[in-house]
């Protein structure tokens, strides 16, 4: 089966570029090279949302593509107290993160932008997934700073990883607090004329 249009993903994660190749979808990889502290939203879906749109508009008019791409931009941060919260600085930060996560539930919120080349369209929405966080001990939180998982993902943490055992449940969308919901993703593809079996491999 050959894919009527190129994907490309405007992203180095490599849990969005899995949960794509799972989904039957072998996406271009291109790096946006976007200053994510640059950017600031009122709300942390609307920061999500925005950092999303500039990732694929930075790669949709970067000059890397041959043109008639459809290029997908995501990016996801962890709503707690009302905060954003992204990568952490260092390991003591991620510590402090978990120490404040312990026992409570947040907010993964993953915005995302599809823009078609080929027509010059964009649409783009941000989806929630609620995350109960469970107890992990001070020496096991201390074990997985250690292994720096934490401080390469949004909220220092993920469901695909080490820190899964410190999850204690999640309502919505898997895949969204992974990096990417494809259900989402369907959507938005409709939105611009175009099924996503269409874009299989």
């Amino acid at each position: 089966m050959t894919p009527t249009r190129t994907l490309v993903l405007a992203s180095a994660s490599p849990a969005r570029l899995g949960l794509l190749k799972q989904a039957g979808l072998d996406p271009l990889v291109v790096v946006s090279g976007v200053d994510e502290e640059a950017i600031s939203a009122p709300t942390p879906g609307e920061l999500a949302r925005v950092l999303a749109e500039a990732k694929a508009a930075a790669v949709a008019g970067g000059g890397a593509l041959a043109g008639g791409e459809l290029v997908v931009g995501c990016d996801s941060v962890l709503e707690l107290d009302g905060q954003a919260l992204g990568k952490p600085k260092d390991a003591a930060e991620a510590v402090r993160r978990w120490e404040e996560m312990r026992g409570r539930t947040g907010v993964l919120q993953t915005g995302h932008c599809v823009i078609d080349t080929r027509t010059g369209r964009s649409v783009s929405e941000t989806a929630s997934t609620t995350v109960r966080f469970g107890t992990p001990d001070d020496d096991e939180i201390a074990a997985y700073v250690a292994s720096g998982e934490p401080l390469h993902v949004a909220g220092a943490f993920t469901l695909d990883g080490r820190s899964a055992p410190f999850v204690s449940g999640i309502d919505g969308d898997a895949g969204n607090v992974i990096g990417l919901s494809l259900p989402l993703l369907r959507r938005l593809l409709g939105e611009l004329g175009i099924r996503i079996t269409d874009l299989w491999a």
